[in-house]
């Protein structure tokens, strides 16, 4: 599984032509998140894909003209689909918590 971190000005449509490189090649999103990052806004996707795929998103995504920015590294999906319980409980408290 690959992170990619995309910057982009946030312009009419940008958002969607991102998202729809993925979906054009039936790339499950493993996980999606936009948010505003100083003046540009920066969207987080993680998908299963293979080094001829990593290539071909960089180029449409740079194709884009307002993408700024493509940066890509390993995805720890272990940290997001895990549950955690509150810090303050411990794990004896949420098992007692979770048979109630």
């Amino acid at each position: 599984m690959n992170a990619f971190q995309i910057r982009y000005r946030n312009t009419q449509g940008t958002l969607m032509r991102i998202l729809n490189a993925a979906s054009r090649r039936a790339l499950d999103l493993h996980y999606v998140q936009a948010e505003s990052a100083e003046r540009d806004h920066q969207v987080t996707l993680v998908l299963e894909v293979s080094q001829k795929q990593v290539g071909q998103l960089y180029r449409e995504w740079y194709s884009i003209a307002d993408v700024v920015h493509v940066g890509s590294g390993a995805a720890h999906a272990a940290a997001w689909t895990s549950a955690h319980p509150p810090s303050g409980v411990t794990a004896e408290e949420s098992r007692a918590a979770a048979r109630a």
